[in-house]
């Protein structure tokens, strides 16, 4: 066959130039930190991003030559004055894969976001992918984008399951027989992304049925051909961290058992991969989950293995994250030296700051995340009047996007104030918990908040503003409990002991997961 002429110049490949231009503009922030502002201002001017850490490595090597119109809007806003150009963007027409705006057989602009202008907030950058690329993206075994696979698109967050719209498709891409490649992979990576989203907004338990199809077939892709060891690499980090974050779901919902299921198969995946960061994060996340379900000796060994797997990844966040694991089983088992030593270590790396190795999945991380495991820490030795000074602190610290994580450290604090005999106090928190939960589905905070609920019980019969508030609250805990919420919270209670500091966990997005 003739070799086909070249294209045009503005239709050729580019190979990727760093965007020092957008880098700069990133300054002393870590990626996640930028991430979690891009999302801030999206909320803004009402769009939705599923912006994270490799999003912005991704523009900053050059990867993303353009972004998408829904991210252009994002980025005008948070730069206004600025141009594309002067964010060290090339003009979209020149981008292969690429046009401008035009209109569709003759009436309005082409749309698909929000706003009415773009892809959706869910669409791949894919600026750089050649025709046949974006053809196999569109063929990719979430048809549609990952959110349609997971039903999350046009339904509400807690939609019934049997109503959670189109699944994944079973079987093989649909590219080739038995081959997968990086629009494969690049599938993957997008259907994490946005559990982790939703779940920092709205809980794990809507989400945790509608998440298990997309993970069966990206292990599934794990026995397909494939040609180039990198995509082979993203695949299995890919589907170790749909594993992880569909444990977390679980876990958030109360199903230890799954939940334990999952992060070893992601462990495993990591070990086969030779995969350290994986590893370190299944090891976060099972040192977590052992602690919760009153294993804290385990939960000590596996936060110990995390911190071990980690030693060589560059980021001190992380080992801080992994020290503060380690500090909540130390706690569990009344080892109070030995929960200081790690909390101070804790303290330590995180003082350091951020890095540019810290994984993306970090992005909850910050002083509010610190504050909340310390006050988690010391609730569970005892000292709840420390623990409740701790807790404020995490609740007012806390990003805006975390809906879950707000929710969750408000309702630590209803249980440490109410165990320090501040039942007034307790009470305010603990409405305040209730009315976050009307956005929220958390067989762990629910929990929580049940323990408070009898703690403050023999206080309904007090004078004064305080049987007031306490009355408030119970009568509003009691109306908000919906019967099909009852066996999932019961079996995470039987699982965890029952005890009220180890019921708790903190707000992982994703994560640790979130």
């Amino acid at each position: 066959m003739a070799p086909q002429p070249a294209g045009p110049a503005s239709s050729r490949h580019v190979p990727a130039q760093p965007n020092h231009a957008f880098r700069q503009l990133r300054g002393r922030l870590s990626p996640g930190e930028f991430a979690a502002s891009v999302r801030r201002a999206a909320r803004e001017i009402g769009e939705q991003v599923a912006c994270d850490a490799r999003y912005v490595g991704r523009v900053e090597a050059g990867e993303i030559r353009c972004p998408n119109y829904a991210y252009e809007r994002v980025f005008r806003h948070m730069f206004p004055g600025l141009t594309l150009a002067d964010m060290g963007f090339a003009p979209r027409e020149t981008v292969r894969g690429r046009r401008p705006r035009t209109a569709v057989n003759g009436g309005a602009p082409a749309s698909g976001g929000p706003s009415g202008g773009g892809p959706g907030p869910g669409a791949p950058d894919m600026c750089t992918e050649t025709g046949k690329e974006s053809d196999v993206q569109r063929r990719t075994f979430i048809t549609g984008g990952p959110a349609v696979a997971l039903g999350l698109t046009a339904l509400p967050p807690f939609a019934p399951e049997a109503a959670a719209g189109p699944r994944v498709p079973a079987g093989r891409p649909a590219d080739g027989p038995g081959r997968a490649g990086a629009a494969e992979a690049a599938a993957v990576e997008e259907a994490v992304r946005r559990i982790r989203l939703l779940d920092d907004r709205h809980g794990g338990e809507g989400l945790y049925r509608r998440a298990a199809q997309p993970l069966r077939t990206a292990y599934e892709l794990l026995d397909a051909e494939v040609h180039r060891r990198s995509v082979s690499d993203r695949l299995h980090a890919g589907a170790g961290e749909l594993a992880i974050s569909v444990g977390w779901l679980a876990h958030d919902s109360g199903r230890f058992g799954d939940a334990r299921s999952h992060y070893a198969e992601a462990l495993a995946t990591a070990r086969v991969a030779g995969d350290a960061a994986l590893e370190a994060h299944a090891f976060c996340n099972t040192s977590f989950l052992a602690r919760d379900a009153h294993r804290p000796r385990e939960a000590v060994r596996a936060a110990q293995a995390g911190q071990l797997a980690a030693q060589g990844l560059g980021s001190p966040r992380l080992l801080s994250l992994l020290a503060l694991r380690e500090a909540g089983g130390w706690a569990g088992l009344g080892d109070r030296r030995s929960c200081e030593r790690a909390l101070a270590r804790a303290q330590r790396l995180f003082a350091r700051g951020p890095s540019d190795d810290d994984p993306e999945w970090m992005s909850f991380y910050g002083e509010a995340e610190l504050a909340g495991l310390e006050a988690q820490c010391w609730s569970a030795l005892g000292e709840q009047g420390r623990a409740a000074t701790l807790a404020r602190r995490a609740v007012a610290l806390q990003d805006a996007h975390f809906t879950r994580n707000i929710a969750l450290f408000t309702a630590e604090l209803a249980g440490d104030l109410a165990l320090s005999r501040a039942p007034e106090e307790a009470a305010t928190a603990g409405t305040r918990a209730l009315a976050l939960l009307e956005d929220v589905r958390s067989a762990r905070i629910r929990t929580m908040l049940d323990a408070t609920a009898r703690a403050l019980r023999p206080y309904r019969g007090a004078t004064g503003s305080t049987a007031d508030e306490v009355a408030a609250f119970l009568d509003r805990h009691a109306a908000a409990r919906p019967p099909a919420s009852r066996k999932p919270v019961r079996e995470g209670a039987r699982q965890a002991g029952g005890a009220v500091p180890e019921q708790r966990g903190d707000g992982a997005a994703g994560t640790c997961t979130a």
